[in-house]
């Protein structure tokens, strides 16, 4: 088939910027099959959309049923949104949701945009707004079920693509952080129930420090008191100094990443560092674990808390994060880092001995697990 004859594609995830990354190997697959490949994301993952390659351009929709303060309905957004579609001539939809989440809303707008097909995982009985209504697997990784439907739909990532995630090109971020060899601790997270409590990332900064890392800390703009109360006099504090790019940048030079189960967590996936991930269970670690890199998880996932997908902790204490010791931490970070540096000071990843770790996918399996 000839390039003209491929179908320009359009493929939504309207969620934060650690969904779109997750959505990354689908949208490769579909790219590898389409004459042209857009992506629609929220505000909050616009961002991150635009680091994926092989997209030629982000469309922006603040649903009013994502996130975690959705807009109000607006005739003025919807139509806006109407009007891109219906230009963007697209042949073919995937929408990407969330194993909790509707497909149905979005796929209403793109029928009414005039998208021919449209694909999407479904527990809703869609009507006509869905030519493929695929049923997810159980117990699939988000990426992995991303990739399911991309290949449910007839597309697949090309040759020697292993399906990992990725992002474009990162900046030299030298002048940040200087040429040592660093941990990067990333306290923040913007539910708050998957991060330590400011406290805590106090103290664990100092502990990496002591132990002999040099510690490097980053957050967003509105993250400065955080990052500066962390890093103390233990660290270099980098809160406020990056966008999404320049955080890839700093990620991609750091030993290992020490952060909540959070965007920046799937970040340093996509650049290959390895990942201290603090997992509270209010989301079940096997769809949203670290995907693909060397990664240990850290904390109780047994916790009362488990699959209630609450935002901030309901128990006092913080008990399944905030329960977490240096000594864990310290063995975390060293069971990624205390091995022979690859270039610029990064550790070399463990050579994959099982399906849970080699490149590719095995059916009923995820590539992204613990070492």
């Amino acid at each position: 088939m000839t390039a003209s004859r491929l179908p320009r594609s359009l493929v939504v995830r309207l969620d934060s910027a650690g969904d779109v990354l997750l959505a990354g190997p689908a949208v490769r697959a579909v790219a590898a099959g389409s004459s042209y490949t857009a992506l629609l994301c929220g505000p909050q993952g616009a961002e991150a959309g635009r680091l994926l390659p092989d997209v030629d351009d982000v469309l922006v929709y603040d649903a009013p049923w994502v996130g975690l303060e959705p807009a109000p309905v607006s005739h003025t957004a919807t139509q806006q949104l109407l009007t891109q579609v219906t230009e963007g001539r697209f042949d073919r939809a995937l929408v990407l949701v969330s194993y909790h989440q509707s497909p149905l809303p979005v796929a209403l707008l793109l029928k009414l945009g005039g998208v021919g097909w449209i694909a999407a995982d479904s527990e809703d009985y869609p009507g006509t707004l869905l030519d493929l209504r695929h049923q997810r697997l159980p117990h699939r990784h988000e990426a992995v079920a991303a990739l399911d439907l991309a290949e449910a739909s007839g597309f697949a990532l090309p040759p020697g693509d292993d399906g990992a995630l990725r992002v474009e090109a990162t900046p030299d971020t030298l002048p940040l952080t200087g040429g040592k060899p660093y941990v990067v601790l990333h306290p923040g997270a913007a539910v708050p129930a998957r991060a330590w409590s400011p406290e805590r990332a106090e103290r664990a900064a100092a502990a990496l420090s002591a132990a002999g890392h040099r510690v490097v800390v980053t957050g967003g703009p509105d993250e400065r008191d955080l990052t500066a109360r962390v890093a103390g006099r233990h660290a270099l504090d980098l809160g406020g100094a990056t966008d999404l790019r320049r955080l890839a940048g700093v990620m991609a030079r750091a030993q290992a990443v020490v952060a909540g189960n959070t965007g920046p967590t799937h970040l340093a996936a996509a650049v290959g560092t390895p990942v201290v991930c603090l997992f509270a269970p209010v989301v079940p670690a096997e769809r949203w674990a670290p995907y693909g890199v060397p990664h240990v998880l850290l904390g109780d996932q047994h916790a009362a808390c488990a699959d209630s997908r609450a935002r901030r902790c309901p128990l006092p204490g913080h008990p399944c994060l905030d329960g977490v010791d240096d000594a864990e931490v310290l063995a975390a970070v060293a069971t990624l880092t205390d091995r022979a540096p690859g270039p610029a000071g990064r550790a070399r990843p463990p050579t994959p001995t099982d399906p849970m770790t080699a490149p590719g996918r095995t059916p009923g399996t995820e590539r992204g697990a613990s070492v």
